[in-house]
Order: structure tokens, then C-alpha cells, then sequence
């Protein structure tokens, strides 16, 4: 009798010490998501493929085949958080709400940048008429992207505006941390859909130089990150993300007869400090 008295009260003791910590991870702020709203800005770099790009218009209809372009770093620099230079750099804002405590749905803009490859050697097909600079009839023809012949870049920039639905798991306890309040530790995945509003800035066949934002078409794209939260409210999230970009309407110069068309694919690299909060 005593020896399952003592174990009565030793098992009484240990429920009630496991339902106080139950009851303490409930009170945690950071035990429930669900009606929470996130903010986030930072950086990317990121690499796209090669790409046929068709350029159309009034006596010229030519494709420059596998263009090989590259990213616009700024580096570490105070133009991210300088509220005048703010789109110099290539930024991620994003802005959500959590439906639930996995799930969330949210807004925002991929700011990348896009440059042609100066200088670069790449198979032509198509015509450029008489009258143009380097006029002529190409079949995979090998030719230099000289200035003189096109300069080709979205800088200001290649901006993305999408929404992405999200899962958000955390995973702190394999970490071994308790107070999630302190510190918590969270994967998440997701995927999105939006438009292209470029602004591309083109000097095309001597043409004049055309710099302008325009709808472009549209991406989709998939992401997996991991996200620190620290005292509850501030973070730092990494993502890795990539997509497809079809853009059948891009603007190169004045004239509503010119333009160029082009899909590829991207891949960014993504650090981002944001907070987390309930209204």
C-alpha cells in the first residue's frame, strides 16, 4: 500500500507539473500564429538562364538565341534602408497574414535586375530590313551584342509582384529551445503567382534609348526558407527561391510597333529582416 501510495502521488506530481508546461507553451505568444501580420524587407542575388529573346517591329523581326544575362549587385550598402534609394538595390518587400497557425497568405515585390551580357556572341535568325543598321538576313548567324547593336537590361528592375501562400512549421524543439518567446526557430515553403512591371531600358538598332515601366506578363514561382524569430516580434529570414518568367510584351522603344518577348528561369537568394505582430 505504501509503495503504490508513493507512486499515486509521484504520478499526481508529474501530471501536474506536465499540464502546468502545457498550459505555459499555450501562453506563449509564440504558440499560435493564426490572426498574426508579418512585414519584411531585404536583399537578393540571382542567376537566371539563357534565354531566346525576339525583338519585333516595323522592317525588323529577329531572335537572339540562348541570351546569357546576369544580376546588378549593390553589396552591402545603406541604399537598402535609405528611404530615397530604396529600389536601388535588388529588394524583397513582402506584407501577410497568418489564416491559421501553418498557413499564410502575402503580398509583395521581387525587385531583381536583369542585364544582357555585353559584348556576349550569340546565334541570330530572322531579318532586319533596309535602312536599319546591321540590315540583313540571319540563319543562326554568330554576332557580337555590341552598344551598337543593342543594349538589353530591366533594371529598375525586373520587378515581380506576386502573392504567395505559405506553411510555416516550427521547429525549435530540434534545437533543444524551450522558450520559443526568446527564440524560435520555423521552416517554411511556399509558392506564388503574379505579374511582371518591368522597367526596361533598351537601345536598340540605334534606335532611340527607351527607359519605361510596363505590364510584361507574368511568373510563378516556389520558395523553401528558414525563419529566426527573436522576442517574439523581430526576425531574419533566408529563402531560396525559384521561378518562371514569360514575358510576351516587353516595350524597347517610343513606337507601339517595337517590342521584344522572352521566358526563362530565375533562382534568388534571399535574406530578409521583417517583424511580427498582432493589430
Amino acid at each position: 500500500m505504501k509503495k503504490l501510495s508513493l507512486f499515486s502521488a509521484l504520478l499526481l506530481v508529474t501530471l501536474s507539473v506536465f499540464s502546468q508546461e502545457t498550459i505555459k507553451n499555450k501562453d506563449k505568444y509564440t504558440a499560435h500564429n493564426k490572426g498574426k501580420f508579418f512585414v519584411s524587407w531585404g536583399g537578393n542575388r540571382e542567376v537566371y538562364s539563357k534565354s531566346d529573346v525576339t525583338f519585333s517591329g516595323s522592317n525588323y523581326n529577329f531572335t537572339i538565341q540562348n541570351m546569357v544575362a546576369h544580376d546588378k549587385p549593390k553589396g552591402w550598402h545603406i541604399d537598402y534602408i535609405n528611404p530615397g534609394r530604396m529600389t536601388i538595390p535588388q529588394t524583397n518587400f513582402r506584407m501577410g497574414y497568418f489564416v491559421n497557425d501553418h498557413y499564410s497568405i502575402a503580398i509583395g515585390v521581387d525587385h531583381m535586375k536583369y542585364v544582357m551580357t555585353q559584348n556576349q556572341t550569340a546565334n541570330i535568325t530572322g531579318t532586319i530590313g533596309s535602312g536599319l543598321p546591321f540590315s540583313g538576313n540571319y540563319s543562326k548567324s554568330p554576332t557580337v551584342m555590341s552598344e551598337s547593336f543593342l543594349m538589353y537590361e530591366h533594371t529598375d528592375g525586373l520587378n515581380y509582384v506576386n502573392t504567395e501562400i505559405s506553411r510555416h512549421d516550427d521547429i525549435s524543439e530540434w534545437f533543444n529551445i524551450k522558450n520559443t518567446d526568446k527564440i524560435q526557430i520555423s521552416l517554411t515553403e511556399g509558392m506564388g503567382i503574379g505579374m511582371l512591371y518591368p522597367k526596361t531600358n533598351t537601345t536598340l538598332l540605334g534606335k532611340q534609348r527607351h527607359d519605361d515601366f510596363h505590364v510584361s506578363g507574368y511568373g510563378t514561382s516556389i520558395k523553401a526558407g528558414l525563419n529566426v524569430t527573436f522576442f517574439k516580434h523581430f526576425y531574419i529570414q533566408t529563402e531560396l527561391k525559384g521561378g518562371y518568367i514569360n514575358m510576351p510584351d516587353i516595350k524597347t522603344t517610343f513606337s507601339n510597333t517595337d517590342s521584344a518577348s522572352q521566358e526563362f528561369f530565375f533562382f534568388q537568394k534571399i535574406i530578409a529582416f521583417g517583424g511580427i505582430f498582432k493589430i
